[in-house]
């Protein structure tokens, strides 16, 4: 029995993906990302100075937060502040070093960004959006520091994106949604630069154990869906310079 797609998509399609640049007004870029039903409204904010453990180094430094809003899912979700949950933090560490792996933080010099991903409304993929419309966010905001001279380049050196793969009915299938990634045997989250290396993946068997051959399935589709969503982010990124 071959798994039939609540929406229709085709095993290695992706959901339709967009970038709503300025959503907020003070964030030094901000950026709305919506993959089919999930939106993430993902803010850069740049401060003077870094963390202890980088003074003196003429190095920069880039954090991140992850939040899921009352209102995003069927349920409501109760705020965290001072007790985070372990979910909660995977993810947002997740966030931080995957866009982390794209900055030259010598040209940066000594400034903290931090990249807060903010969950409007849940459809699976919350931290797979985050991460890619945490890129289009955060390469906007560089563009701006070069704009205003305060760099004299963009410390961007490659592109980050992410995407969900999962194994149902023992077939691939690219950027779950919420049915989907339920109903998944497999599931993976797949972290990748513009060059196609590898960042991070996170893939757990949901029931019984998956082979080195279907991960390399996963791996094919998971790199068919990222080179969409690297043109993707291009034409946002590149139409605002």
């Amino acid at each position: 029995m071959t798994w039939q797609r609540p929406d229709g998509r085709k095993a290695d399609q992706l959901r339709p993906i967009s970038f709503e640049k300025d959503f907020t007004r003070f964030a030094a870029a901000s950026v709305l990302t919506r993959c089919g039903d999930t939106q993430v409204l993902c803010n850069v904010s740049i401060e003077p100075g870094v963390p202890k453990f980088l003074f003196g180094q003429g190095k920069g430094w880039l954090t991140a937060e992850y939040r899921m809003l009352p209102g995003a899912t069927l349920q409501r979700q109760r705020r965290e502040f001072m007790q985070l949950s372990g979910r909660t933090q995977e993810i947002q560490r997740l966030i931080g070093r995957s866009l982390r792996s794209c900055l030259d933080f010598q040209v940066l010099g000594e400034r903290t960004i931090t990249v807060d991903a903010d969950v409007l409304q849940a459809d699976a993929g919350t931290r797979t959006t985050a991460i890619t419309g945490g890129f289009v966010a955060l390469s906007l905001a560089m563009q701006k520091l070069v704009e205003k001279g305060e760099l004299a380049r963009s410390p961007i050196i490659n592109q980050v994106a992410a995407v969900s793969v999962g194994l149902l009915d023992g077939e691939a299938f690219l950027d779950l949604n919420y049915p989907e990634d339920v109903a998944a045997d497999i599931d993976c989250n797949v972290v990748m630069t513009g060059d196609l290396n590898l960042i991070e993946i996170q893939g757990t068997a949901e029931a019984g154990s998956f082979s080195r051959g279907q991960l390399n399935q996963i791996l094919d589709v998971a790199e068919k869906g990222m080179k969409e969503l690297f043109a993707a982010q291009g034409k946002v990124i590149s139409n605002s310079v």
